[in-house]
C-alpha cells in the first residue's frame, strides 16, 4: 500500500511524460525518533485568506525583478558619471534577467562537473532542449501512455539519463542498481523535499508517505505494529464488503448491462460539481477499498458502496439507487477522491500549480469535508481511550502489541492525541489501502479477460484449494503459488505507483554502465525512477517481457532474472520506506479474486460500453515504438495511481449457470 505518484507519454510524448513524472514522491531517513510529536517538525499551513496565485508571485517576483532593478540602478549611478550606454536603458533592464539566469546555470553547472570530476565521475547523458526545457510545457498531451515515451528515450542512455526542466537538473532512471542506491545502500542521500510537500502537503500532511526525517521516523514507528500478519490475516471484515460488491455486480449484470469493475474519476472531474458541490463516486471496486479501508483503520464505514454501480454511458438515463448518497460518509468518499485528483493535478505542475488555481485553492472545498468528517472521529477515539483510565503514551522504538479488534485510529491514539498527526497519518494510509489494492484488482481483472486460459487455470486452483463456496483464509493463501503469481505478474506489468521520485540532499554516484564512470548527482537534483519502465525491460525480465505470463514467477525465470537481481520487481518500493501494507493489498486483493472466481467462472470485455473518448487510440495500433500499445484494449492512465481511462468495464458468466447448463445438458 503506498502512494505515490506519477504520469504519462514517442518522444514526442516523452516530453510530456518527463514533465509529468517530475513531480512524485520521495524519501529520506533523519536521525532516530526519540522526540515527542509536539517537539517535531510540523508543516507550515498556508494562509488561507492570501490567493495561492498571490502567494506564488510574492514569493518569486523579488527574485525575477532583482536583475533589472540592480541594473537600473547601476545605470543610474554611470548616468551621473556622464557615461551612456549605447542603446536605451530599457533594454539593459529587459535583457539583465535572462543574463544572470544564464551566468547562474553557467557557474552551477561548471561546480557540478568540477565535483564530479573530482570524483572520476561524469554528469552522464542529458537530453537535448531549449529555453530551459520550457518546451515540455507545451507537448500535445493526447494518446499518451504512462512512461512510454520515457522507456523509448531511456532505452537510448543506459536507462539514466539527465533532462533540464526550467533550469533545473532531473535525472531519470529506470536501472536497478541506481534505483537501489536510492531506496537502500544510499538511503540517507535522499528525501522527498520540500516541493513534494508543497504540493502534495494539504492532502498528506505529514504522514507516513509526505514526512521526512524524523516526524516520517515518528509516523513509521507508530504504524508498524498494526500491520503485523496477526492484525491482516482477519478477513471476516473483507468478507462482508466483497458479498455486498459482487452482490451489486451480479444485479447490475442480471439486468442486461455490463458492469464498470473500475472506474476512476477523470481528471476534469475535479472542477465538475454536483448539486451538492461534490463530484460522485461510481465504481464497484474503488469502492470495495474504500469502505474495506475505513472499517479496517478507523473503525467507520463511509459506505460507498450504497450507491449503487454506474450504468453504460449508452443506457438510459436513470439514477442508480443511492439510499446513502447523501449521509455524511458518502459526501467524505466523494470529498476524499476530489481531493485526490487536485493533488494529480498539482502534481503535474510541480511548485508551479498556484498558476492553475491563481485566486482559489481548490483543495480547500474537499478538504474541509474530509476534515469535517474525521474529526468528530478523532474526538471520539480520544475520548474513549481517557475513558478506559490510560494515559501513559507507548513507546515509538518499541512494538506496542495491537490489542483484538482495535483500529488503527484505536491504536495511534496510543502515541499522540495531536488531531493533525491523527488525521494526516489516517488520511495516508486510507489513500494507500484503497488506491493501491483497487489498482491491482482492476488490472488483474482486465489481464483474466483477455487470457482465459489463466482465468481457468486460477479458478481451478481456487476451487481445489477452497472449493465453490468456503471463505478463503491464510494457510489457503500461503499455498495458492499460482494465485500469488498473478498477482505479482500483474504488478509487474502494472504497478500501482508507476513513477517515484526523491531529491538529493547531498551528492550521490549512480552507474552509467557495467563499465562506464559513475554518473554525478548533485545535492537538490530530482531523481525520478519509473518501475513501470524497468518491469517492461527484456534485458531484465527476459525476450517475453511485454508478455502476460504468471508462470515467469514459478518456473526457471524465478532464478535466471529475479532471484540475482531482486530491485527489477518494485511494486511495493524497498529498503526502509517499503510499503508497510503490502501484505494487506496481497490478502485484500488475494481475498477479493477467490470470492469473485467462486462467483463467476468468464469474464469479458465490454468495449461498447467504453465510453468513445476513454478507449485506446488508433493510432496505438501503428504507432507504438515501444510495443507497449497496439495490443491494449484499455487506455492506462495514471495520476496518484495507475487506473483503466473510464473505467474497465465487463461481463461475467456467472458459476451457477455453468452448473445449471451442466445438469441440463445431463438430463437431456
Amino acid at each position: 500500500m503506498q502512494v505515490l505518484s506519477k504520469c504519462s507519454f514517442g518522444l514526442g510524448q516523452g516530453w510530456t511524460d518527463i514533465r509529468l513524472s517530475l513531480s512524485a514522491v520521495g524519501g529520506i531517513s533523519g536521525p532516530e525518533c526519540s522526540r515527542s510529536p509536539s517537539s517535531l517538525p510540523r508543516q507550515q499551513s498556508a494562509m488561507p485568506s492570501i490567493p495561492p496565485g498571490i502567494r506564488y508571485i510574492s514569493k518569486h517576483l523579488p527574485r525575477l525583478l532583482s536583475p533589472a532593478l540592480l541594473t537600473y540602478a547601476s545605470i543610474h549611478v554611470l548616468q551621473a558619471f556622464d557615461i551612456q550606454l549605447p542603446f536605451p536603458s530599457w533594454i539593459a533592464c529587459l535583457l539583465s534577467g535572462p543574463l544572470v539566469l544564464t551566468l547562474i546555470v553557467q557557474r552551477r553547472d561548471w561546480l557540478d562537473a568540477r565535483a564530479a570530476a573530482k570524483n572520476g565521475a561524469t554528469m552522464g547523458p542529458v537530453l537535448p532542449g531549449w529555453i530551459g526545457g520550457v518546451q515540455m510545457f507545451f507537448v500535445k498531451m493526447i494518446d499518451m501512455y504512462p512512461a512510454e515515451g520515457m522507456s523509448i528515450v531511456l532505452a537510448k542512455d543506459a536507462y539514466t539519463t539527465r533532462v533540464r526542466l526550467l533550469f533545473q537538473n532531473r535525472t531519470i532512471t529506470a536501472d536497478p542498481h541506481n534505483i537501489k542506491t536510492v531506496l537502500a545502500t544510499d538511503f540517507n542521500s535522499f528525501e522527498k523535499g520540500s516541493e513534494f510537500q508543497e504540493v502534495l502537503g494539504p492532502l498528506l500532511g505529514t504522514g507516513v508517505f509526505a514526512a521526512d526525517g524524523d516526524m516520517w521516523k515518528f509516523h513509521r514507528a507508530m504504524t508498524r505494529p498494526f500491520f503485523h500478519r496477526e492484525r491482516i490475516s482477519d478477513f471476516e471484515l473483507f468478507d462482508h464488503h466483497a458479498e455486498n460488491a459482487i452482490g451489486q455486480f451480479k444485479a447490475r449484470l442480471r439486468e442486461g448491462h455490463p458492469a464498470d469493475f473500475q472506474v476512476m474519476l477523470p481528471l476534469h472531474w475535479a472542477r465538475t460539481r454536483t448539486a451538492s458541490g461534490l463530484t460522485p463516486a461510481q465504481d464497484m471496486v474503488s469502492r470495495f477499498t474504500m469502505d474495506a479501508a475505513t472499517t479496517f483503520l478507523f473503525g467507520t464505514n463511509v459506505n460507498t458502496l450504497e450507491a449503487g454501480l454506474p450504468y453504460p454511458f449508452y443506457a438510459p438515463a436513470a439514477e442508480p439507487a443511492a439510499a446513502g448518497k447523501s449521509h455524511p460518509s458518502s459526501a467524505f468518499a466523494a470529498a476524499f477522491q476530489q481531493a485526490q485528483i487536485i493533488a494529480s493535478a498539482r502534481n503535474r505542475l510541480g511548485e508551479h500549480w498556484p498558476l492553475q488555481e491563481f485566486w482559489v485553492d481548490t483543495m480547500e472545498e474537499p478538504m474541509s469535508v474530509v476534515r469535517a468528517y474525521l474529526d468528530p472521529i478523532l474526538r471520539e477515539a480520544i475520548e474513549k481511550k481517557r475513558r478506559s483510565g490510560s494515559f501513559e503514551k507507548a513507546d515509538v522504538n518499541g512494538d506496542r502489541e495491537v490489542q483484538e479488534g482495535e483500529t488503527l485510529l484505536e491504536h495511534l491514539v496510543n502515541y499522540t492525541e495531536d488531531h493533525t498527526i491523527l488525521r494526516d497519518e489516517i488520511l495516508n494510509i486510507t489513500t494507500a489501502g484503497r488506491d493501491t489494492t483497487a489498482c491491482l484488482l482492476t488490472f488483474t481483472v482486465y489481464m483474466l479477460a483477455e487470457h482465459p486460459e489463466v482465468l481457468s487455470k486460477l479458478r481451478q486452483e481456487i476451487m481445489d484449494s477452497v472449493g465453490p463456496t468456503r471463505a478463503p483464509t491464510f494457510d489457503d493463501f500461503r499455498n495458492m503459488k499460482y494465485l500469488r503469481a498473478v498477482l505479482n505478474e500483474t504488478l509487474r506489468l502494472y504497478p500501482p505507483v508507476p513513477f517515484n521520485v526523491r531529491t538529493a540532499r547531498r551528492p550521490a554516484l549512480f552507474r552509467s554502465s557495467p563499465d562506464g564512470p559513475p554518473i554525478h548527482v548533485p545535492t537538490g537534483t530530482r531523481v525520478v525512477f519509473t518501475p513501470i519502465v524497468m518491469h517492461r525491460r527484456k534485458d531484465l525480465w527476459g525476450p517475453d517481457a511485454l508478455k502476460f505470463d504468471p508462470a515467469r514467477f514459478l518456473d526457471e525465470r524465478v532464478h535466471k532474472y529475479l532471484t540475482p537481481n531482486p530491485f527489477i520487481f518494485l511494486p511495493f518500493n524497498a529498503g526502509p520506506r517499503i510499503c508497510l501494507g503490502q501484505q494487506f493489498a496481497y490478502h485484500e486483493a488475494s481475498f477479493f479474486l477467490v470470492r469473485l472466481l467462486q462467483s463467476f467462472s468468464e469474464i469479458s470485455l465490454a468495449p461498447a460500453a467504453q465510453p468513445p473518448a476513454t478507449r485506446p487510440p488508433a493510432s496505438w495500433k501503428t504507432d507504438d515504438e515501444s510495443g507497449w500499445k497496439k495490443e491494449e484494449k484499455i487506455w492506462p492512465r495514471s495520476h496518484l495511481t495507475l487506473y483503466v481511462n473510464g473505467g474497465l468495464w465487463v461481463t461475467m458468466r456467472e458459476a451457477e449457470a455453468d452448473k445449471a447448463a451442466a445438469e441440463t445438458s445431463g438430463s437431456s
